[in-house]
């Protein structure tokens, strides 16, 4: 009897022990990952993007606890529709819409973070008639699309050269990549206002160009990934998280472009393009990835090559005195409307190991 009590007791306390362990287990099992969604003002995720391409699949924003998810919806204006229905948490666009969003909307759209510098250009074939501005009277430029940032731009500076927009020259929604070069090559349009990593895949199609811009155009930020202040305000820990998460996707990409070619192959399989030897392929992607990357170690510097992301008040300062000469804005607005302003921000979206990401990508496992 005594026997059987002793397997009773034993058996109920391997249950109980069973139990234990098993609630334990799931207590210590990580809470679900948070869904975050960014709205990208381009029309197709492509290599020129590694700051928000490389996080995924490197497992940056995991490591954050966030699931992330990064929609191409079109140009700058359509992301910005997108986080201001609540259809995004963030949006990748050109700076000066922020501005404006703020200025004549009264929308509190807060910069997070600064990519890359002003590094968009009107091109015309380079042995063409066309030796200044103001030989496109009467002519056509294509843009990406009638939304695109770029458009302030393109206006101010024909205004610039005694142009007028719409009147003396013609301004033309010609889309993206093949279709774009196409437009010119067959004299559809005599111009292309775009950014730098596009021009580098015409001239990946064998386009030579001339080119033209503003003089203040490479101090003015542009690219920035972009939040609402109701956004900041409620979850400051997954915006800097966010920023952390791109940050090292940054690094990485300059630490090896090849290697980041090779991910975004991987993980995006319907974007490498076609046509051509492998190794030609590789090379136009590294081309187009090598014209953004200058344009990312630009706003770096631009900034005071310490921080990843950060700004200066001068920045927005140049940014502001364009829109207002362009009679963009009627009046400038404190930067601090403009931009995050949480104390120590940018100094937290850096505290990574910097070194361990740059070996990352040296030794490109996997891929």
């Amino acid at each position: 009897m005594t026997s059987r009590l002793s397997r009773l007791a034993l058996t109920f306390a391997a249950l109980l022990l069973t139990g234990v362990l098993q609630a334990s287990s799931t207590s210590a099992q990580s809470p679900p990952l948070k869904k975050v969604r960014i709205a990208m003002g381009a029309r197709v995720i492509n290599i020129a993007y590694p700051w928000l391409t490389m996080p995924r699949p490197l497992g940056y924003w995991k490591e954050e606890g966030l699931d992330v998810e990064v929609l191409a919806v079109g140009g700058s204006l359509e992301a910005i529709q997108q986080l201001v229905a609540g259809n995004a948490d963030f949006a990748q666009v050109n700076s000066g819409v922020v501005v404006q969003g703020n200025a004549n909307n009264n929308l509190p759209l807060r910069s997070v973070m600064l990519n890359t510098v002003n590094d968009w250009s009107v091109v015309t074939f380079e042995d063409g008639p066309i030796k200044s501005m103001k030989d496109f009277k009467g002519k056509s430029i294509g843009v990406p699309a009638l939304s695109t940032g770029g458009m302030p731009l393109l206006k101010e500076l024909l205004l610039r050269n005694g142009l007028t927009p719409d009147k003396d020259v013609s301004i033309v929604a010609v889309g993206f990549g093949p279709q774009a070069y196409q437009a010119i090559k067959s004299d559809n349009v005599q111009g292309l206002m775009f950014f730098q990593a596009a021009i580098a895949g015409f001239e990946n199609a064998g386009g030579k160009f001339r080119y033209f811009h503003g003089d203040d155009w490479r101090q003015q930020p542009d690219f920035s990934l972009v939040t609402t202040q109701k956004v900041l305000e409620g979850d400051p820990k997954m915006v800097q998280s966010i920023v952390r998460g791109a940050a090292k996707g940054a690094v990485f990409s300059l630490a090896n472009p090849d290697c980041t070619r090779r991910v975004h192959w991987k993980t995006w399989p319907d974007t490498k393009p076609s046509g051509a030897p492998e190794e030609t392929l590789a090379k136009w992607d590294l081309n187009n990835l090598g014209a953004q990357q200058k344009g990312m170690v630009e706003a770096y510097a631009l900034s005071g090559g310490k921080l990843w992301g950060a700004y200066t008040p001068a920045e927005y300062d140049v940014l502001q005195d364009f829109l207002l000469r362009a009679s963009l804005i009627k009046q400038k607005l404190p930067n601090d409307k403009l931009v995050v302003t949480t104390p120590g921000f940018f100094e937290g979206a850096n505290n990574f190991d910097r070194t361990a990401i740059e070996q990352q990508a040296k030794a490109c496992a996997g891929y």
